[in-house]
């Protein structure tokens, strides 16, 4: 039976779990932006810097399966807090690695950083239970917008590493999120229609695996989330290679480009709740697939090349809120943080391979990335064809799928 939901107290716990994740997605991503510095300090090749910059949306990546399922169990405001806390030491191993300009202890502190990274994992169901099914859309895309921690990290950290010191960003970053985690711990509440699942784990997860909506919305959030992931990551290498950027300029332009692709998820999740996720996450496909031949001629001018990254991010942006609405209409309501994390996962493995290609496949002699962004527009082409087929058996899947919680 649904149970009454006070509407000012799921706005608040909305807001904090979206500036939640946003610092947690601001210490997940605090390596990328400073890709420039490590490649000189430490004298990396293309491939070093890229495995350096993807190694914490690996571990991100992997850690959703398991922070989803916990999520299930404990509830929001344990884990948020949890997972922030603990994310504080591996930011400040990253700040004494790049002090003594050490690759292998990047690299090290690099993995943990992942943990960040699970945030994702723990907002989904948490605000979803806030929510009723008709407005889940709404919810998780402006949950979604706490990605707009890269964002920040693309944007502030070049300059405040440039103002106020190397080792002083960092320890503004590890402040931020004691502040957050104190903020959730004392001010965050579960939604009163919430069920603690206590389910083993390894039966739970096993039950979701064994959902066919958990790998067909895995498949597309890996498409979707992962390209926005790797093309904030690998964006500043990019733009300085292919365009002689500083580290300051290509900051910038990647903020630009997490900005846009912020303010399209929740665009796309509302746009999902009135009419569907299925043309929602087509006119995404589409985008993304056209948009990367787009990137691949390397327009020159700069409203160009502005407006090409820029639709790039908002098509990204609308296809990340249409794919979790899909997931909040067609998840079972005691497996949602469960299916959450392995779709989240997904999203995050999406995000991890691309800048190990994008390194791999780099031409130095043409100057060229033409071999990776191909692989990107057919990877969305395939992703296309999956959701046209899926959206022929979606009345039937929805009809025979329990919806999460019918509170609000």
């Amino acid at each position: 039976m649904s149970q009454q939901i006070d509407p000012r107290k799921a706005t608040y716990n909305l807001v904090l779990a979206t500036l939640a994740s946003t610092v947690g997605f601001w210490g997940w991503m605090v390596i990328s932006p400073l890709g420039a510095r490590y490649t000189e300090d430490m004298n990396l090749s293309s491939t070093a810097i890229s495995v350096l910059v993807a190694m914490p949306i690996l571990v991100g990546s992997l850690g959703r399966i398991v922070v989803g399922a916990l999520t299930d169990r404990h509830g929001g405001r344990i884990m948020f807090t949890g997972v922030l806390i603990i994310s504080v030491i591996p930011v400040l191993v990253v700040s004494w690695a790049g002090g003594i300009a050490s690759y292998w202890l990047m690299l090290t502190a690099a993995f943990f950083l992942g943990i960040a990274g699970t945030v994702f994992a723990i907002g989904i169901p948490f605000v979803s239970a806030w929510y009723k099914a008709s407005r889940r859309g709404f919810a998780t895309g402006v949950f979604g917008m706490g990605m707009g921690g890269t964002a920040l990290a693309a944007f502030l950290t070049p300059r405040l590493t440039a103002s106020i010191g190397y080792l002083q960003t960092h320890l503004l970053v590890v402040g931020l999120m004691i502040l957050m985690a104190t903020l959730v711990w004392f001010t965050m509440s579960d939604s009163p229609a919430r069920v603690a699942v206590v389910d083993p784990f390894i039966p739970k997860m096993m039950e979701a695996v064994r959902l066919p909506v958990t790998w067909q919305m895995t498949f597309l959030y890996a498409v979707v989330f992962g390209g926005f992931v790797s093309f904030c990551a690998y964006l500043p290498t990019y733009l300085r290679d292919i365009y002689d950027m500083s580290p300051t300029a290509a900051g910038t332009r990647t903020a630009g480009f997490a900005l846009a692709a912020v303010i399209a998820r929740p665009i796309g999740g509302i746009i999902a709740d009135k009419i569907g996720a299925k043309p929602v996450v087509i006119l995404s496909l589409v985008g993304v697939s056209a948009l990367a031949f787009a990137v691949m001629a390397e327009p020159q001018t700069e409203v160009a090349t502005g407006a090409t990254f820029l639709s790039m991010a908002a098509a990204l942006g609308l296809g990340t809120g249409g794919v979790f609405a899909w997931v909040g209409v067609l998840a079972p309501a005691k497996s949602v943080g469960s299916v959450t994390g392995v779709v989240s996962a997904g999203g995050g493995l999406g995000g991890y391979f691309p800048p190990m290609v994008m390194g791999a496949t780099y031409n130095p002699v043409t100057n060229s990335y033409g071999i990776g962004l191909s692989l990107l527009a057919i990877t969305a082409l395939v992703a296309l064809v999956v959701t046209v087929l899926l959206q022929r058996k979606k009345k039937a899947a929805e009809s025979s799928s329990a919806p999460v919680n019918e509170a609000g």
